[in-house]
């Protein structure tokens, strides 16, 4: 077990000791004295006095400090992916496993955020309300000075937000990164925990990285991906030689050079049909 916490930990998970019980629940302590309400909902027959518990600490909606025994999708300075329950003229609503949702102040947000779809967050400590709240400008938390990384080098990667360029990533747990369209040959979801390898380190400390290891053979790569594409789409895509070069980009991130001469070599491998209403998968 834990030894107690020194003291109350806001964003955290803490380890208090059981300090009495009351109508309402338990109130744990930690080391220098203070203590907190554990509501009784979530108080069990293990807890009995002088008793050691690791619970998460947060706000209620009154803004008093309270311990629950859950875990939360994120702690503080950690980064999820969570989904939005509700809006308000102030910001927007994220569930993360707690009775009360975490707070996403308009202020903190790229663009408005919509009931159901998910963001990929941090969450803070903010200053101004001395509350726990998520954002998604995670600009300011990237360190811009590059340690312990170089090209080839394998870094370890989370899926944080797809672009028109490709999808940015956290590097090890602290730098920002990006994996180009044309890079990727397989299927990549937000919120995703991936090996990569660095490409470049840029001027202005972000990362280009690629998923192939150093030294794989790269040729048919362009065909894999357009194959692999089909696959997911039941293979069937409604693109042809004729078909505008932005529409290509966006949908298989290739230029439309690279793109013609991937068809071309896959009909002639016998693996699909190009016709006029588009692309077809040859079982």
């Amino acid at each position: 077990m834990k030894e107690q916490s020194y003291f109350l930990e806001l964003g955290l998970m803490n380890t208090l000791r059981v300090d009495r019980h009351t109508p309402h629940g338990v109130f744990i302590m930690a080391q220098d004295g203070n203590d907190v309400l554990l509501p009784q909902s979530f108080v069990t027959d293990e807890m009995i006095e002088d008793s050691l518990i690791e619970v998460f600490l947060y706000t209620d909606s009154e803004d008093r400090l309270i311990a629950t025994t859950l875990t939360p999708t994120a702690k503080l300075n950690e980064f999820a992916l969570f989904e939005v329950v509700d809006t308000a003229p102030f910001g927007a609503f994220m569930n993360w496993g707690l009775a009360k949702d975490l707070l996403v102040p308009n202020m903190f947000q790229k663009t408005p955020f919509v009931v159901g779809e998910k963001r990929f967050l941090k969450v803070i400590y903010d200053e101004r309300t001395h509350r726990l709240v998520g954002t998604e400008k995670l600009g300011d938390f990237f360190e811009k000075r590059i340690k312990n990384l170089a090209p080839n080098k394998e870094a370890k990667i989370l899926v944080i937000s797809k672009t028109p360029l490709g999808f940015k990533c956290i590097v090890d747990d602290k730098y920002e990164g990006l994996i180009y369209h044309n890079e990727i040959f397989e299927t990549i979801n937000l919120g995703d925990e991936r090996t990569a390898y660095v490409k470049t380190i840029r001027k202005d400390g972000n990362i280009d990285l690629t998923l192939r290891k150093p030294g794989t053979k790269k040729s048919g790569s362009t065909d894999e991906k357009i194959l692999s594409l089909l696959k997911e789409n039941k293979g069937i895509m409604p693109y042809n030689y004729k078909s505008d070069a932005d529409l290509i980009k966006d949908a298989f991130g290739l230029s439309k050079k690279e793109f013609k001469r991937a068809l071309t070599s896959l009909v002639d491998a016998r693996n699909i049909e190009v016709k006029d209403t588009g692309i077809y998968i040859k079982e």
